[in-house]
């Protein structure tokens, strides 16, 4: 089962402890976690599904690429980051 970690200002909003779960992409391993935890899907996604523009996911290191989909592939092992964006200047 990937990995699945929430930075510690998304806890600061919803209590999101690290966890694991099943499946074969960001999408399917988000939605078991959101089901055990509801508030945070609206954190992380807006009403369609996508990820919210101010939020960035990184899997195994490497930045999700379909933020409409969510499905980047997702190994066994694999370490999914959900964090907020940072800008500025």
């Amino acid at each position: 089962m990937a990995r699945v970690v929430f930075t510690k200002n998304l806890q600061r909003h919803v209590p999101c402890p690290p966890t694991t779960a099943p499946g074969r992409t960001v999408r399917e391993v988000l939605d078991t976690v959101f089901a055990e935890n509801t508030r945070l899907r609206g954190y992380v996604v807006d009403e369609r599904g996508s990820l919210r523009k101010h939020m960035t996911i990184f899997v195994d290191g490497q930045i999700l690429l379909d933020r409409r989909s969510l499905s980047d592939e997702v190994g066994p092992d694999s370490e999914i980051y959900v964090m907020q964006a940072l800008s500025g200047g």
